[in-house]
């Protein structure tokens, strides 16, 4: 049974919910390697496939031939193991017990506040997130995969913990629901996966039984296109068709002022970008290490007679992902026209500098 903590939801006048898909797809219905398929990606379009989450599965699978047949996506296994959260939020904090993570697990259970390495196969409760519900405790026995599965299918994703204040609520809210003491599984997990684009991403979509390395030499991803485009491991000198992406977003490696680069997105692509989601604060943080410049223009601009920040796009900030005293309307606004960055490095946070310095910038494409 699953046990919900609420939390209060602050409902905001003129916050759009809906956003434009910031990545198009087109399958490629010729058979090549993995190599030779990055390569035709990579000169005609951005990449092979990257995918972020079950809502570019099914925009993938929409162009799709539906056939028995595997096409290509841009996963490769590499010899480096990384920490992911299974909901794709950055890894920025760790609260692991001493002496881990140890051995050559690869999932994560809390207990006692304090965070473990496990089998995968281990059965134990989860904690689900959902956006409207909050945390969710699930006191069903399950695997990591088949945990994580149900919480996609019923909520958002298993739990992300962010930072020290968000592991202690959640430490609190499993003692109050978890009388036993016993693991319960949380979204971290790590592997050995990344993506052709170099992208962050840490969505994974595997069949049943996979990745399983038959043969020793599966070092590439399929989609199975007669199984909802679950994942397979394949061996890279397999001939496949394969599905290519194109990003919405483009990094411009020019140092000009906020106003100079509004003008040259307007002219040359649509726009400077609106960040209103984690999703999209996400594909900006994958792009923005592109960049040459320490911080990078956004499309976000201090309205000073108004008091508020807005997007170009006209949209009230509603989502807000800010340094730590960056964000509100200083009181020189008037004299120094404030416009909004993100971070290149660090934690990729927004921060407010004068419209006349001269910085890398985002465009949507």
């Amino acid at each position: 049974m699953a046990q919900t903590l609420y939390f209060p939801l602050l409902l905001i006048a003129l916050c759009s919910v809906s956003e434009c898909v910031q990545r198009q797809y087109y399958f490629i219905n010729e058979e090549k390697n993995w190599t030779d398929a990055h390569r035709y990606c990579r000169e005609k379009y951005t990449d092979l496939a990257t995918i972020d989450n079950m809502n570019d599965m099914i925009q993938l699978m929409k162009c799709v031939n539906v056939n028995d047949k595997r096409a290509w996506i841009g996963l490769q296994k590499t010899s480096v193991y990384k920490w992911h959260w299974s909901s794709g939020d950055p890894v920025l904090f760790l609260n692991w017990a001493s002496g881990q993570p140890a051995g050559g697990n690869n999932c994560t259970v809390m207990r006692n506040g304090q965070w473990f390495v496990a089998p995968c196969s281990d059965t134990w409760t989860f904690i689900c997130y959902n956006a409207s519900r909050g945390l969710v405790f699930v006191s069903k026995t399950m695997n990591w995969i088949d945990a994580q599965s149900y919480c996609r299918q019923n909520h958002i994703d298993l739990v992300s913990v962010r930072n020290q204040n968000e592991s202690q609520q959640l430490e609190k809210f499993i003692n109050d629901r978890n009388s036993s003491g016993s693991a319960v599984w949380i979204g971290l997990f790590r592997d050995t996966w990344q993506w052709s684009d170099q992208s962050n991403s840490s969505f994974r979509y595997w069949d049943t039984n996979q990745p399983d390395n038959q043969g020793g030499n599966e070092n590439c991803v399929g989609i199975n296109r007669h199984a909802q485009g679950q994942w397979h491991d394949i061996s890279c000198t397999s001939s496949l068709s394969f599905v290519c992406h194109e990003d919405k977003l483009i990094v411009i490696q020019q140092n000009l002022s906020w106003s100079e680069a509004l003008r040259y997105c307007r002219q040359n692509h649509v726009d400077l970008v609106s960040v209103q989601s984690v999703e999209m604060q996400r594909r900006v943080m994958n792009v923005v290490k592109l960049a040459s410049t320490e911080a990078v223009w956004l499309g976000l601009h201090n309205f000073c007679s108004v008091n508020m920040w807005l997007w170009v796009s006209g949209d009230v900030v509603c989502y807000q992902n800010w340094a730590p005293g960056n964000g509100s309307t200083p009181e020189n606004c008037r004299l120094e026209n404030r416009k909004g960055a993100v971070q290149s490095g660090g934690d990729q946070t927004w921060i407010s500098l004068p419209e006349s310095h001269r910085l890398n910038f985002i465009c949507t494409n």
